[in-house]
């Protein structure tokens, strides 16, 4: 029997930030923003603040992510959706109505009236950073929390037919999950380089890129489910390496004691088809070509950071 004085530690929440373009279809406004500016948009979200928004790109995302909290069981860590918004309290009214409205368990925000919304990323305790507005998602991934800019798009795009229940999240490997290390190599020295880099290197760790933590909290909350097909959450490594480059993947991996369900080692081949056949319900990815590969396929983060984002060298 436990003692009647013991404490019962409630795990850390996984905590995603997400901006209202990303959550919400807002993108006729937006237009009329950038268009006529900030008086001609505040007035018209007041006149149609009683209108629901439709759901935008990483809806999908954030409905699956509230649902775990109904199945989870009572030691699992529970997830938490945060809105930071560049509105203001006023003009988000419509927004919160459009949360209400669609169900979303989402009760804490933060609205800027233009500023710039990331410095609330950290006192929230966010562990992933979901936005349409570039600088920001920059700025979050250099206070050191996850990031990725999501381009707005359709939901029905986002959320094909074939789509299931369950919560599928994709990553890229290199400057994502782990550092650029070897993708510099690869840049800088070619790939022949990069695979003997990588043969000696084999037994050596690769150092955590800036999902690390993210991926760490994940981790955290699929290991309170059953393993198997029938969890609530599927992981997937998707990545352009091949053998013998996968060795050293497999091996940080184990070294960290983080489960990816699934890893796809593609040789360089287009990652769009294979997230569809993932069903991936967001991938996350450096490399803006991949992401333009991924967006025709299922809801993809650009995620700003390494060699790849760096402004080619001045001759």
């Amino acid at each position: 029997m436990m003692p009647s004085d013991a404490v019962i530690r409630i795990p850390d929440p996984l905590i995603v930030a997400i901006s209202s373009r990303a959550l919400f279809d807002l993108e006729d406004s937006h237009a009329l923003f950038e268009r006529d500016g900030l008086e001609a948009y505040a007035a018209f979200q007041r006149a149609h603040e009683d209108e629901l928004l439709q759901p935008g790109v990483a809806f999908p995302l954030v409905r699956k992510l509230l649902a775990l909290n109904r199945q989870a069981p009572p030691d699992a860590p529970r997830v938490e959706v945060i809105l930071l918004s560049r509105n203001s309290s006023d003009t988000g009214l419509r927004i919160f109505n459009s949360i209400e409205h669609h169900g979303l368990a989402i009760a804490r925000a933060a609205f800027s009236n233009g500023a710039p919304p990331y410095p609330y990323i950290r006192p929230f305790g966010a562990d992933l950073f979901l936005s349409t507005h570039g600088e920001d998602v920059r700025n979050a991934l250099a206070a050191g929390v996850a990031a990725a800019t999501i381009l707005p798009a359709a939901y029905h795009a986002a959320s094909p037919p074939h789509r299931s229940d369950q919560l599928r999240i994709a990553f890229d490997g290199d400057a994502v999950i782990f550092s650029d290390e070897s993708e510099r190599v690869s840049r800088t020295e070619g790939l022949a380089a990069f695979a003997e880099n990588e043969r000696v290197h084999a037994g050596e760790p690769l150092s955590g890129g800036p999902f690390r933590g993210f991926l760490d909290a994940l981790h955290r909350l699929q290991d309170a489910f059953p393993a198997g097909e029938a969890s609530p959450i599927r992981t997937a490594l998707v990545t352009a390496r091949s053998a013998p480059a996968h060795k050293r993947v497999i091996l940080t991996l184990r070294e960290w004691g983080v489960r990816l369900d699934e890893a796809l080692f593609l040789g360089g081949r287009d990652k769009g088809p294979f997230l569809d056949a993932f069903g991936a319900d967001i991938f996350f990815d450096d490399s803006e070509h991949n992401i333009a590969s991924a967006r025709d396929h299922v809801a993809a983060g650009h995620v700003p950071h390494g060699v790849a984002n760096e402004p080619p060298r001045q001759g």
